[in-house]
């Protein structure tokens, strides 16, 4: 197994940085995430910052820990360790004299992506925030004006909660055209499958088979067997609590930072944290190893902070 850190270098406008392999490297030619292989002695993160020094003259001031994927090619096994770098000094520059671009969602994807990295692709696409509703609190109409509200404001994952919620059908279409009409997506806890996904619960993962098909798929973990779990069935992501005391389930044991950090520690897909967080939580959340953040009252609060 080769270990390798990876950089998902990020600017502010969202557009990410792709590195072209150079002449006399295997798969010479393919895009990829900047990075290399770590050293004897050296931590994944001291291999980062080396690395990203070496090739593009940068140095590194503030890069999380992300998403662990194992690849195996023809001449090696790697296992890439994916940071997401957002704050770094100098302008990046080849200094190995390799291409680069910053490569953009909306933009055609430069071609072709290395075999490795292209799946990570997906899971960069996700939002920070995934907000859960909450209409037997608000109630839907407020709910649904919140939804708005937030959707105005770049709010684009959703998962409808509210199992026992009268006519809860007619309520998953509202939010649905209405997360639609802004190009966000919805997905619906325990099912039906309504809208753009399937939100499974921690009870349905221990007897699930398979995902849902050709559709966005999330678990609720709370354990690292059920965080394994949904890695085996291919879940898109995964959200992990409680990282603290909830208002929806008081007597839950809490995680803490520290528990959440060690059993999301190599995850293969992104971990959103969850339980009594607020938007001022992500750099924490972060720094633990999270893709983002998972709200329930933290998601609808009046004005909200991004």
């Amino acid at each position: 197994m080769v270990e390798v850190a990876a950089a998902v270098i990020e600017r502010a406008d969202g557009a990410f940085l792709l590195a072209q392999r150079p002449a006399g490297k295997v798969y010479a030619g393919w895009w990829e995430f900047p990075g290399g292989k770590v050293h004897g002695g050296e931590t994944a993160a001291q291999a980062l910052s080396r690395e990203l020094h070496e090739e593009l003259g940068v140095e590194v001031t503030r890069a999380y820990p992300w998403i662990t994927r194992v690849h195996a090619y023809e001449h090696a096994t790697v296992r890439l360790n994916f940071f997401r770098v957002v704050a770094w000094r100098g302008e990046p520059h080849p200094r190995e004299n390799q291409a680069f671009v910053w490569q953009r969602f909306d933009s055609p994807m430069a071609e072709p992506m290395l075999p490795a990295n292209a799946p990570v692709l997906v899971s960069l696409a996700l939002p920070l925030e995934y907000a859960i509703t909450d209409a037997k609190t608000l109630g839907v109409e407020s709910s649904l004006a919140r939804i708005e509200a937030r959707l105005e404001r770049g709010l684009r994952l959703i998962q409808v909660r509210d199992k026992g919620l009268p006519e809860r059908e007619r309520f998953i279409q509202s939010v649905a055209a209405r997360a639609h009409a802004h190009g966000a997506r919805v997905l619906v806890n325990g099912g039906p499958a309504l809208a753009d996904g399937i939100h499974y619960t921690a009870a349905q993962l221990a007897t699930l088979h398979e995902r849902a098909p050709e559709m966005l798929a999330g678990a609720s973990c709370h354990t690292r067997a059920e965080l394994d779990c949904a890695m085996r069935l291919g879940m898109d992501f995964a959200v992990l609590g409680p990282v603290g005391a909830t208002a929806s389930h008081p007597d839950a044991p809490s995680l803490g930072w520290e528990g959440f950090a060690d059993i999301a520690l190599g995850a293969s897909i992104p971990v959103f944290a969850i339980g009594g967080l607020r938007p001022k939580d992500l750099h924490r959340a972060r720094t633990a190893g999270a893709h983002g953040l998972a709200m329930i009252r933290g998601a609808w609060q009046v004005p909200q902070a991004d």
